[in-house]
């Protein structure tokens, strides 16, 4: 049996299952200057993880959907229904309050980011026999490796990181419970990896990338938010784990793997560098929409000061939050009516 590459051994490494462990790696080399980086760095590090990784990859989603007319076509009544009903549904969370809109929208966001981890180990199994008994115990190390540090966050004692906001989720100290928790967390990785070795010494074939994307993703939750409690270290983890490989999968799946489409900014990735330009186009709109961001609602890295936004915060935030709120509901849909062909080697 070949392995089971989206693409190449070296692009998935490089840009899907390898993230976790090189940021994993930066963060043990100069855990000792973190504070000071993000005390003199805080801007530079709020433009390349924020805005040009995790706004970033939420627009990667267009070169799937609105930038490809045939899957416009296709799917045009929910892409222009969902943003609309995502606008509907801020509106209505935000007039009960800004902490009732952000709160609602980090668990929504906690979920996408666990069943990404989930589509991209369910990727890398494609190729396995689909017996009952091997896809429930991957579904569990993958569910367990996201959901203990989720519910360690929800439980321990405070965090020093959020994900959106302050207070954001409902939380409340008990230590039984976390003990529980973690006992229930190490048997079910210690099942995990008995079931992979006698799975691999039966099968005589050991899947690379799908043990890899588990054990990836169980390091960079852990360590993101049970062992460390800083905020540049969560948001490192956080977000390259998750942004990167997104906005490579878009690419190797979308566009390189489609060289015949030819309308529209297709026309302009073939005529240029590709890759140059579908970086370009996501950093420019997710710069623009940052800058507004800062400039109506947080006025924390750039302000103008000529106008007073904050009456029109209920319906402005709201606005600005559509792509990402469609961003998470669209790409439960999109990936998994998914046909194109992913190459094993």
């Amino acid at each position: 049996m070949k392995q089971p590459w989206i693409h190449k051994a070296k692009t998935d490494f490089t840009f899907i299952i390898g993230p976790s462990f090189f940021v994993l790696g930066i963060i043990f080399l100069f855990q000792d200057y973190i504070t000071e980086i993000e005390n003199k760095y805080s801007f530079y590090t709020w433009l390349f993880l924020i805005v040009f990784i995790d706004v970033a990859h939420v627009y990667a989603t267009l070169f799937k959907t609105y930038f490809v007319a045939d899957e416009f076509k296709k799917d045009k009544k929910r892409l222009l229904l969902l943003p609309t009903i995502c606008f509907a549904i801020g509106i209505i969370l935000f007039s009960f309050g800004s902490l009732v809109f952000w709160s609602f929208l980090a668990y929504v966001a906690v979920f996408h980011f666990i069943r990404q981890q989930y589509g991209f180990m369910r990727l890398y199994a494609r190729n396995e026999e689909k017996a009952k008994c091997s896809v429930a115990i991957d579904n569990l190390a993958i569910y367990a490796s996201t959901g203990y540090p989720m519910l360690y966050w929800f439980f321990s004692s405070e965090r020093k990181f959020n994900w959106f906001v302050e207070n954001e989720f409902i939380r409340f100290q008990n230590t039984f419970l976390l003990e529980t928790l973690f006992w229930l967390y190490i048997l079910i990785l210690l099942i995990y990896i008995g079931y992979t070795i006698y799975k691999s010494l039966k099968d005589k074939f050991f899947n690379i990338p799908k043990n890899a994307i588990v054990l990836g993703t169980a390091l960079s939750w852990y360590f993101g938010i049970v062992y460390f409690n800083d905020d540049l270290i969560f948001t490192l983890l956080n977000v390259v784990s998750h942004g990167i490989p997104y906005m490579a999968l878009v690419y190797f799946r979308e566009i390189e793997n489609k060289p015949n489409i030819n309308s529209g900014v297709f026309r302009m990735l073939k005529s240029y560098n590709t890759i140059f330009i579908y970086i370009l186009i996501l950093l420019v709109i997710a710069f623009t929409e940052e800058f507004l961001w800062e400039v109506l609602v947080w006025n924390e890295n750039f302000s103008i000061a000529t106008f007073d936004f904050s009456s029109w915060q209920i319906l402005i935030v709201p606005l600005l939050s559509v792509p990402q709120f469609t961003h998470y509901l669209l790409d439960g849909f999109i990936w998994k009516s998914h046909k194109s062909p992913i190459k094993s080697s």
